[in-house]
């Protein structure tokens, strides 16, 4: 009895040791679980790329090797640098069921919609074209221009400069009536947008640095009475376009596709203040706070300001008795709050903001059917009329009824001046584009003293309704009457 008895105190002693011995290897156990997790850490944000492990490589055969540490970027780093911290051959070990990671889920769950939101905003962010408004309005700041003289050197030259194109490339315009206008877009040098007598206002791509296009979108813009749009014009920022109509009929009188939207919606503005006939021109203004103005055959200007930033845009009538006859261009000058108005009665005005009156009037020979101001010297502006072979007239608007030079056209198909025909600036401003009746572009070096173009383009089978230039690539880009862009390269 006695000698079972000390058996069965030994196999208790034995059972209460090895007890005694896991609880020690637990503990163990954790103590080292928790020195792991010690040894994860937050890292600062910095210039410099860290390096998540030194490995010393004339010693790693003879010393075990040890776990790569855990980095975890610092909050407010991005993606980007977040993956800067990392060695990018070495992969990040799984740390599943860690404190740290646990608290991750955690806070994922409790964001839920935010998660859901920063992903949406980030995928509509990848698929626009057009970055935000403050990109935009810094964009704005960069392109303000410099003034530099032309005027000076206006006529000065006994040969012109001569500008080497290379054979034209026509391309569909894809429908069935004429184009009436082009823009190029202010932001993205990579599109612009043509309206048609159908109503259709189409988005195209320049591509492959300008040897083709490409149709991106097209969209009905015809007023609430069917009308089709008389002139277009860009929003600064380049995410929307604007369109004017008619004041008859009570009909829509300035329009706005949102580009921005998925559907491109065309909403049209509520205030109609124009009292009658076409609304002949608009355009924005190149001043900081965007703003637009526009003209029509009630002998109006009226300017445009945004209000409440939410697309609601409040008319303010300039005048309407300054003019007596049909307004048919208007501009605003870059170096004052200047806006130039021409008409058909053979009046420039230029109506001052500040003082809000008329600062500067000039009385032409002919009806004036369209006005443009310098890109590069913010005195000096062009008006087109309707006197045969001397249709455009250059003016500085520090001196009143002063013509500095005075230029043209011979047209053989027509001898009627067509106010559909328009001209543009180089963006330098040194050189006019115009279209003509017949089918050619003409191009005027203003420093040529000579009342003929420099040289003319061929390049479409009916009239040229206007040539654009691009604002960054050595390129026109031209409408037609024979429904076909026309695409002209410029050697460099």
């Amino acid at each position: 009895m006695q000698l079972e008895g000390a058996q069965k105190k030994l196999l208790d002693a034995k059972s209460s040791l090895a007890c005694h011995k896991a609880r020690h290897d637990v503990e163990s156990s954790k103590s080292a679980t928790s020195d792991d997790i010690g040894k994860v850490k937050v890292e600062p944000k910095s210039s410099a790329t860290p390096s998540p492990m030194h490995v010393d490589e004339g010693h790693t055969q003879n010393q075990p090797q040890l776990r790569p540490q855990l980095v975890i970027p610092a909050a407010n780093l991005n993606m980007g640098e977040a993956k800067s911290l990392a060695d990018p051959s070495m992969k990040v070990p799984s740390v599943s069921g860690v404190r740290s990671a646990t608290s991750s889920s955690k806070r994922l769950s409790d964001t839920p919609g935010k998660l859901k939101g920063d992903m949406t905003s980030c995928k509509n962010s990848s698929e626009k074209t057009i970055s935000n408004s403050n990109d935009k309005q810094a964009s704005r700041k960069l392109q303000q221009r410099v003034h530099k003289d032309l005027i000076s050197s206006i006529r000065t030259a006994a040969s012109p400069h001569i500008i080497r194109f290379q054979t034209a490339t026509l391309i569909s315009n894809q429908g069935r009536r004429k184009m009436r206008s082009i823009a190029l877009n202010p932001f993205n040098d990579k599109l612009f947008v043509t309206s048609s007598l159908d109503g259709v206002v189409k988005l195209w791509e320049v591509q492959a640095k300008g040897s083709s296009t490409s149709l991106l979108s097209s969209r009905d813009c015809l007023s609430a009475k069917r009308r089709w749009p008389e002139d277009i014009t860009w929003h600064p920022d380049g995410d929307s376009l604007f369109s004017v109509y008619t004041a008859d009929d009570g009909d829509s009188q300035v329009s706005v596709l949102n580009l921005n939207s998925s559907k491109n919606e065309v909403t049209y503005l509520k205030e109609k203040p124009h009292l009658r006939g076409i609304i002949n021109n608009i355009i924005f203004m190149p001043w900081g706070d965007p703003c637009f103005a526009t003209s029509g055959s009630d002998h109006a200007v009226i300017l445009w300001n945004e209000k409440d930033g939410d697309n609601v845009w409040k008319p303010k009538v300039l005048h309407r008795n300054l003019h007596s006859s049909a307004v048919m261009g208007v501009a605003g000058m870059q170096n004052r709050q200047i806006i130039l108005s021409a008409g058909a009665d053979k009046r420039v005005i230029g109506f001052d903001l500040q003082t809000s009156r008329a600062d500067y009037k000039m009385q032409g020979d002919n009806k004036c059917m369209g006005i443009l101001p310098n890109p590069s010297d913010f005195n000096l502006f062009m008006v087109q009329t309707g006197t045969p072979q001397k249709q455009l007239h250059l003016y500085d608007i520090r001196v009143r009824q002063r013509e500095i030079h005075a230029f043209g056209w011979k047209q053989i198909s027509s001898d009627s001046q067509s106010a559909l025909i328009n001209q543009a600036w180089s963006p330098d401003g040194w050189y006019i584009s115009s279209g003509s009746t017949d089918p050619m572009i003409h191009i005027f070096d203003i420093r040529y003293n000579s009342s003929q173009p420099c040289q003319s383009v061929k390049a479409h089978q009916k009239r040229v309704l206007r040539a654009a230039w691009h604002h960054s690539l050595p390129l026109l880009i031209s409408i037609s009457s024979d429904l076909h862009i026309g695409i002209h390269k410029i050697n460099q």
